[in-house]
């Protein structure tokens, strides 16, 4: 049990990265409740239920009793408690592992202890998004699912790809996940219940299938209705003793046997060729060879457990949390293997909480005063949902991306710098994170081998939460300009209505540093800062105003949306390439800036100063670059006409882009 809560834990430092608080993990036992959890009548499913509802309210209660609360304006320290820390009435808490329908639970307590924070104090709930029905967390795996295949060149939006996952229909992610891309070919699923098996799915008849359980109320594998499934598939019992194999199973699975034990059947299903493995369940199934099953500390699974190496699927998707360990990311990327990391993939769900919490704290200005009734209010946050995902998804697509660049540019001394001095300011432990020692990554380099996706999205986390620190201290945050960052991050009709409360709200600065924070690691890439700072000796504060004076002045951030449009319409190299052109002009830029401004005035003076001799300056550039385009189609047409093309033709050749 602490095992999983400290792997969930790590999962979570790491998604702190777009969210606004520092989390924490926690845990609960309902005793004796265990037998009751698998009952297969309601009664017994609901007194397990409520024994669940008992621990996890008198779970909440505690966390309540110890913390600082909001009355009147003040914050009021809880009675009776020894503070060894500074005023902190900022709590929150999300939903996780058998918990997900606790939220208006938690909130009832939260009222009745008149918490500050009152249904901003759990996510989701009746008043609240709907994770499950929004499928958001299962939507942001698959911005990075589609990012793997687009760097393969293949866009799966238009071409079926071949599907393995842990989970079943009634569950959020895999659910989700499973019905996000209709043209997926899901060939084989288990849970803790079930397997089940589809060697040559119909894509559209599977896909409405798998919808239909979805809509059930509760539903298994076995609900599945058999006519849809393909010949020699079929849907089995994990309590048989054994299962038999039709020769299209044997010839999916690349196995001899007629038939396998289940253990041996799921193990199979992991081994076999695939386009994806989604995760979507409960519980951890590919460990490292340098790993013990013991190590990875989930004894349940540890009869179907495989190795990295034995893994031959192209992509690893992990919609759910601890699914792969993480030596057994890294191995895997290794040789070759397309994956990020859990706490990357998974991250919207934590995100899409953390944008509805900051947006009913700054509606509660409104409502106090009278402009909102909490009517009104709910039917605001309904109706903003559509862009609240949208908000949510561009979390994934930036940080995949960072990841993809970083490791395109394939700077691993840039890196190794990072490690350094991160485990300088003794906020990193390489062992715990396993990231590679000085003299693994030596060998690694010798090999043509650099930093893999999951160990650059560790660090890509670390320098954001530390940057984060940084911005707060360093007081930057507080320039007037920076304003629009802290609005960009709600959505429109706040921006439009509730202007003047989301200027005051608790979080500002947070919220401000949060995004700043994000941006710059996102586009300058993970050792962006460290970098930066090496060169030039300058501070925090300072690269951060150069950073944001630079984007304003040449206009980056619109750079980059027009290279987004490219997605699946030009070659993933050279969108790439482009993206690492836009970032090493932005690093050139900010370093000069750094070198040639004292940058101690607010950023709007420091853009005055500049911004008439950029708009001189790309006139010019301008001119010289429609001259220098004028000159090439003359001689390209006097090429053509040389070729013995007639006048006409030729120009028409000349202005053919090739």
């Amino acid at each position: 049990f602490r095992t999983e809560i400290l792997g969930l834990m790590k999962a979570q430092t790491v998604k702190n990265a777009v969210i606004v608080p520092v989390g924490a993990k926690g845990g609960f036992v309902v005793r004796n409740a265990a037998a009751l959890i698998d009952a297969p009548d309601a009664s017994a499913r609901d007194a397990a239920r409520k024994a669940g509802e008992a621990a996890y309210a008198r779970f909440i209660a505690t966390l309540l009793d110890l913390t600082d609360n909001i009355v009147d304006g003040k914050v009021a320290p809880p009675k009776r408690v020894v503070r060894h820390d500074g005023d902190d009435p900022y709590l929150v808490v999300a939903a996780d592992k058998g918990t997900a329908t606790f939220s208006d639970l938690a909130n009832s307590l939260a009222r009745r202890r008149r918490f500050w924070l009152d249904d901003a104090f759990a996510s989701g709930g009746s008043a609240g998004y709907d994770h499950k029905k929004m499928g958001i967390t299962a939507r942001g795996a698959w911005v990075c699912v589609r990012r793997h295949f687009q760097e393969m060149d293949i866009d799966i939006d238009k071409t079926p790809i071949s599907v393995i996952g842990i989970g079943d229909m009634s569950g959020d992610v895999f659910g989700n996940g499973m019905l996000i891309q209709p043209n997926i070919r899901l060939l084989a699923a288990f849970d803790h219940r079930d397997i089940f098996l589809d060697p040559d799915p119909d894509i559209k008849a599977a896909h409405a299938e798998r919808r239909r359980l979805f809509r059930l109320p509760r539903s298994s594998w076995q609900d599945y209705d058999r006519s849809k499934i393909s010949d020699g598939g079929g849907v089995f019992s994990r309590k048989a003793k054994s299962v038999p194999l039709s020769p299209q199973v044997k010839a999916m699975l690349g196995v001899q046997a007629d038939a396998l034990t289940p253990d041996e059947l799921i193990r199979a299903i992991l081994k076999m060729p695939a386009d994806l493995l989604w995760f979507g369940g409960i519980g951890t199934f590919v460990r490292a060879t340098s790993e013990r099953d013991a190590d990875v500390g989930d004894p349940a699974n540890d009869a179907i457990r495989i190795t990295a190496p034995e893994l031959k699927v192209k992509v690893v998707g992990e919609g759910a949390n601890l699914g792969m360990t993480q030596k057994a990311r890294i191995e895997y990327a290794l040789a070759g293997g397309r994956v990020n990391m859990d706490a990357i993939d998974n991250s919207a769900g934590v995100n899409c909480s953390d944008v509805e919490v900051n947006i009913k704290i700054a509606l509660a200005n409104a409502e106090r005063a009278g402009r909102l009734t909490r009517e009104e209010r709910n039917r605001l946050l309904f109706a903003m949902e559509p862009e609240v995902t949208k908000l949510v998804l561009a979390n994934n697509y930036r940080q995949s991306l960072c990841i993809s660049l970083t490791r395109a540019e394939g700077d691993a001394e840039e890196l190794r710098h990072l490690m350094q001095a991160l485990e300088a300011r003794g906020v990193l432990d390489r062992k715990l994170e396993d990231l590679p020692g000085d003299a693994e990554l030596t060998a690694r380099l010798k090999r043509g081998e650099g930093f893999t996706r999951p160990e650059i999205a560790v660090l890509m986390s670390w320098a954001k939460i530390v940057l984060f620190d940084d911005l707060l201290e360093c007081g930057v945050v507080d320039d007037p300009f920076l304003t629009a960052r802290l609005h960009a991050y709600f959505p429109t009709p706040m921006r439009e209505a509730f202007a003047e409360d989301i200027d005051h709200h608790r979080l500002r600065r947070e919220i401000i540093a949060n995004r700043l924070g994000n941006d710059m690691v996102n586009l300058g890439g993970p050792a962006y800062l460290a970098r930066l700072a090496e060169e030039t000796g300058r501070g925090v504060r300072a690269i951060a105003t150069a950073h944001a004076v630079a984007m304003e002045l040449f206009g980056i951030a619109e750079l980059v949306a027009a290279i987004d449009r490219l997605d699946n319409r030009v070659r993933s190299a050279d969108q790439l390439r482009m993206y690492l052109d836009v970032r090493h002009a932005l690093r050139r830029a900010v370093l000069w800036l750094l070198r040639h401004d004292a940058l101690k005035a607010d950023i709007a003076t420091i853009l005055a100063r500049h911004a008439p001799v950029v708009r001189w300056l790309a006139g010019r550039l301008a001119k010289v670059a429609t001259a220098h385009a004028r000159e090439r189609l003359r001689i390209r047409r006097e090429e053509f006409r040389r070729l013995g093309a007639p006048n006409g033709l030729a120009r028409e050749l000349a202005r053919l882009p090739y």
